[in-house]
């Protein structure tokens, strides 16, 4: 029996066509990297094309390692030299050789978030940018935009028709890179561009990698910005042999630089391209995606597709709304340890998914009392904790000596009596004589009035210096464990004797096995293991590649980062208009905006496998004031037919005011200020003679703030008001319950 009779006719067609352009657009769960690794075997073994001619594009490290683990299993060793990576990876692989082209050395070091915020920060008090109104993340957010796009700091400034703050952006982006250039230094946007800039400017190098790569794969492909589109055109304009595959419907990345029109346009940009529908799904019951279909199809920014499945018809999506968050959190953690206890499901089996991580409060503080076990995706990453970010800019300032930021992080790490001041003297002499800090360090007899800090300062440079030498003798554990001992940095933390230190030093425990694990995998790639190589891996790790398979604890994440995940279990919290969709959103004048959001909807429901519930609750805790909200539009596109709403909130003939999925906001607010039968005895509202406002007013109210009166109309019972607020937006009230203040002009 041949390997490709286990595929479904889709399937075999998107493996067989190997020649030209191909997108194969792939719904959730419909088996793309099965795909993919079926197609590289078939290039192999059938079409006989050289594994080194094959390169395969993922977007994360674990997506990469499951790609190539699979190819390795079909086609066995003669899939070893297929390059099978990140972008990032790939990018790395090819500057390492190249980027002294571009005016930089090869052993360049890679910033992460922490570094590029320090950088900002320093270029920013270098230029008198005050940081309270131009925010660093907020300059950094702009520059990564910039990037993504492929614009140039100058650019940058033209475009902007003289406007003073696209200015000011783009003098700190023009130093920024400066500076990045000094310290032979590139950013994770940098890796892209900077290839896309060699490539343009090299043509002999852009020849000599078209024709190592003549085949061509990129998975998730409507992820991709507009370096990454330009990277993947030049690389595949010579042969164009290139397969894309990605699901329009799963394109949740715009804030990231992601530009969905790099899927749906492709056939655009190549009119001979085939296109190939994967719509069965492997992974969901068909109630699950009938939701997800449901939901999607109100988009228009997408190409036409229907999941469907052979497998079981399965239970109906679960709804339950409760009345504050509490109660979500209490009913969810509870419904875990249920379905546990009874021997329904693992903990491992389930993950609560949320639009922001400040939801995953509650959630933790109820797994806590029940002592469930949990994981959060998405918190502190190992990599950025102090004293392993103290120990990595060690082995960074051996590897790559001009990297400013890494040599200042450790001057004075752990104490050796060099103070702010003197570092800034360096820092300045370095600047004057336009050579690194580092240098700057090693000539310090020339640098006046550093008094007695000098001989602390060649101290430190000799230390390093030994560290160097030792560096071309040493492993990478062995170079790590000297920077230790030397420096005595565990005998400090050990001095100390609390559970804090303690913990730090078993993260240092766990940073030394990952040097091991680093060498003995590049061993078995028969790959070269360098210092800059074991940089370059951890500065590529990112959170969603920290998931282990088979540990039984409960997972808690964004639905941004559970894309490309699925569980037997989910639980979608926090399914309120305002919450998820997000009020941005809904306030937006793009409706591109609300598509995204009811994209990443799709993806949140489309990685249940057996069981989807979905939660709301009428009043939140938001910045310590209570805020109402209704249930979420994308609950309410769902049909009536595939949701349980649960014994609590179903009646035989339920009144109009009970119906959750109600859309009106009127009926919301009768919702959410229902009394309890013991309120209906004790408590009744008596309708005023008049009211002390009128339409036009400016009024106030105890939980929705200030606000314009729009409308009244007096009932028989009591005044319905409708107030547009500042905050809350359009609500329809009871004038008793209300109690709405004027405000005097």
């Amino acid at each position: 029996m041949s390997i490709y009779d286990s595929l479904n006719e889709q399937q075999r067609e998107a493996v067989f066509n190997t020649e030209g352009p191909l997108l194969i657009l792939a719904g959730a769960g419909s088996g793309k990297t099965r795909v993919l690794t079926h197609r590289i075997a078939y290039l192999i073994e059938e079409k006989k094309v050289n594994p080194w001619n094959i390169l395969a594009i993922t977007f994360t490290n674990k997506a990469a390692q499951e790609m190539r683990e699979r190819v390795d299993r079909l086609a066995g060793g003669d899939a070893g030299s297929v390059w099978v990576s990140t972008f990032h990876s790939a990018c790395v692989r090819i500057l390492r050789r190249h980027i002294d082209r571009l005016g930089f050395e090869n052993n360049f070091t890679i910033y992460d978030t922490d570094d590029q915020k320090s950088l900002i920060k320093d270029i920013c008090t270098r230029l008198n940018v005050d940081t309270r109104v131009y925010k660093e993340k907020a300059l950094m957010s702009q520059i990564s935009r910039a990037k993504d796009e492929l614009i140039t700091p100058d650019q940058m400034e033209t475009n902007g028709a003289g406007d003073y703050n696209v200015r000011k952006v783009a003098a700190v982006y023009r130093e920024y890179q400066a500076q990045l250039c000094r310290n032979n230094a590139l950013d994770f946007d940098d890796l892209i561009g900077k290839t896309v800039e060699l490539f343009q400017n090299c043509g002999d190098v852009l020849e000599s990698w078209q024709h190592r790569f003549r085949y061509i794969m990129v998975d998730e492909y409507q992820d991709t910005n507009t370096a990454q589109f330009r990277l993947v055109s030049l690389l595949a304009s010579r042969y164009e042999n290139l397969c894309v595959v990605g699901d329009d419907d799963q394109s949740i990345y715009s804030f990231r630089g992601a530009n969905i029109g790099n899927i749906l346009g492709f056939e655009r940009v190549f009119p001979n391209a085939r296109v190939i529908r994967l719509e069965q799904n492997y992974r969901s019951t068909q109630n699950i995606l009938n939701a997800a279909n449901e939901v999607i199809s109100n988009n228009t920014e997408r190409k036409p597709k229907r999941l469907w499945t052979e497998n079981e018809e399965g239970s109906r999506v679960q709804f339950r709304q409760f009345a504050n968050g509490f109660e979500e959190a209490e009913y969810v953690v509870g419904d875990i340890a249920a379905a546990r206890r009874e021997g329904r499901c693992r903990y491992g089996d389930c993950a609560v998914l949320y639009r922001t991580n400040a939801q995953s409060r509650l959630f933790e503080e109820k797994c806590l009392l029940a002592n469930i076990p949990y994981r959060i995706i998405g918190g502190v990453n190992f990599y950025a904790r102090k004293e392993i970010k103290d120990l990595l800019c060690y082995l960074k300032t051996v590897d790559n000596a001009r990297d400013d930021l890494a040599v200042r992080r450790i001057i004075n790490v752990p104490k050796r009596g060099i103070g702010a001041a003197t570092i800034a003297k360096i820092q300045d002499y370095a600047e004057l004589m336009n050579i690194s800090f580092y240098d700057a360090v090693r000539v310090a007899e020339e640098i006046p009035s550093l008094g007695r800090s000098l001989g602390k300062i060649n101290q430190f440079a000799e230390f390093i210096q030994m560290l160097r030498s030792k560096a071309e003798h040493y492993s990478v554990r062995e170079l790590l464990e000297e920077i230790i001992d030397l420096t005595g940095y565990v005998t400090e933390l050990k001095a100390e004797d609390t559970d804090e230190a303690r913990s730090r030093i078993e993260n240092i425990d766990e940073l030394i096995s990952k040097t091991v694990s680093y060498q003995e995998a590049m061993e078995e790639m028969g790959r070269q293991v360098t210092l800059s190589g074991f940089l370059e891996e951890i500065a590529l790790v990112a959170d969603i590649d920290s998931v282990e398979d088979g540990q039984d604890y409960v997972l808690f994440m964004t639905l941004h980062s559970a894309k490309g995940l699925e569980f037997p279990r989910v639980y979608l919290a926090g399914m309120d208009d305002g919450i998820f969709p997000g009020s941005l959103s809904i306030f937006s004048d793009n409706p591109s905006d609300m598509e995204e959001e009811r994209r990443l909807c799709y993806v949140g429901i489309t990685r249940a496998e057996k069981e989807l519930t979905l939660t709301s609750a009428r009043q939140r805790l938001v910045r310590g004031e209570n805020r109402f909200y209704k249930v979420s539009r994308f609950v309410e596109e769902i049909p009536r037919e595939l949701v349980d709403l649960g014994r609590k909130i179903t009646e035989k003939k339920p009144k109009l005011e009970n119906v959750i999925s109600a859309k009106s906001s009127y009926g919301q607010m009768k919702i959410s200020f229902r009394p309890t039968p013991l309120e209906k005895k004790d408590f009744k509202v008596t309708k005023a003679d008049s009211l002390d406002y009128g339409v036009g007013d400016t009024v106030r109210h105890v939980k929705f703030g200030v606000g314009v009166v729009k409308n009244i109309v007096e009932g028989g019972r009591d005044y319905e008001v409708t107030v547009e607020f500042d905050r809350a937006g359009v609500k329809k009230m009871f004038a008793g319950f209300a109690k709405l203040k004027k405000i005097q002009d």
